[in-house]
């Protein structure tokens, strides 16, 4: 049996972001298919914003989860959300246009198996766990996509497999200079598993407020997109990469001075302190 030991006063219901979060990601992967539709790879950092959205609605799954006394398994959620979302992310990338929605479909199965798992196999007995896993499954799949598709440029799989390398002058199709083929894919993993659960993880506490927290997802969220946006520039043309990266700065910058502004206001006080110093031979 769980109990809850946390409540959620004030701030913006949870639906709401869910609904938010999952419409702003699905907009943000279509602009980004523009890309194909266009010709062009000025679209790509629509996918990144589509990445965000949905890191910001992931973070505030994880505080629902996480208000029933798992605070210590805050990371390792980030690391199941995307554990089980490229697995519905890889498949859907078969399906061309219609890849968003059924990697939405996969995850969604497969992380409500995961759930159905940890309550009834390990009794973990917490109840929002199977549509807490659910949400951060599909969570997982479409900011790995949202991602994939502003470094590659678009989210099939042709684009995401396909690369190229030239040889006296030639240019030769390459699977290793591929955006899975080059490993790029660990490390959008990792940037957003990190950025999915950072959030919670350092504002959680008494003073906790929403606000706050989902402000430091989407500053997360902005520095994983300028990451990505440096690694964007080894498959996509310098233009769309620069675009993508200072897209990301704006972003950034906006954010990280307001979560300043916000932790100001939350403070008990605010002192600007010098570091300790160090003394030599000690």
């Amino acid at each position: 049996m769980s109990v809850k030991i946390e409540v959620i006063e004030g701030g913006m219901p949870h639906q709401k972001i869910l609904i938010a979060g999952l419409v702003l990601a699905v907009i943000g992967l279509y602009l980004s298919y523009l890309n194909v539709i266009v010709g062009t790879q000025m679209f790509a950092f629509f996918g990144g914003l589509a990445a965000i959205a949905a890191l910001i609605w992931g973070s505030h799954t994880i505080k629902i989860l996480a208000s029933y006394g798992i605070g210590t398994g805050v990371p390792s959620a980030g690391m199941i959300a995307f554990g089980s979302g490229v697995i519905a992310f890889l498949f859907a990338t078969k399906y061309g246009l219609y890849a968003p929605i059924v990697a939405i479909i996969l995850a969604a199965v497969i992380g409500a198996i995961l759930g159905y798992l940890a309550n009834e196999v390990l009794a973990m007995h917490i109840p929002v766990m199977i549509k807490s896993l659910t949400e951060m499954a599909v969570v997982g799949a479409l900011t790995l996509m949202g991602f994939s598709a502003m470094i590659s440029g678009s989210f099939t799989f042709s684009a995401l497999t396909t690369g190229s390398m030239k040889v006296l002058g030639m240019s030769l199709p390459s699977y290793q200079a591929s955006y899975i083929g080059g490993a790029l894919i660990a490390t959008v993993f990792m940037l957003g598993a990190i950025a999915i659960q950072h959030g919670f993880n350092a504002c959680l506490g008494p003073g906790w407020k929403q606000d706050r927290m989902l402000m430091l997802v989407a500053e997360c969220g902005f520095l994983s997109m300028m990451v990505a946006a440096v690694m964007s520039a080894a498959l996509i043309s310098p233009a769309a990469a620069i675009l993508s990266f200072l897209i990301g700065l704006v972003g950034w910058y906006y954010t990280y001075m307001k979560y300043i502004e916000l932790s100001k206001r939350d403070a008990a006080a605010w002192l600007d302190l010098k570091p300790i110093p160090e003394v030599e031979g000690h």
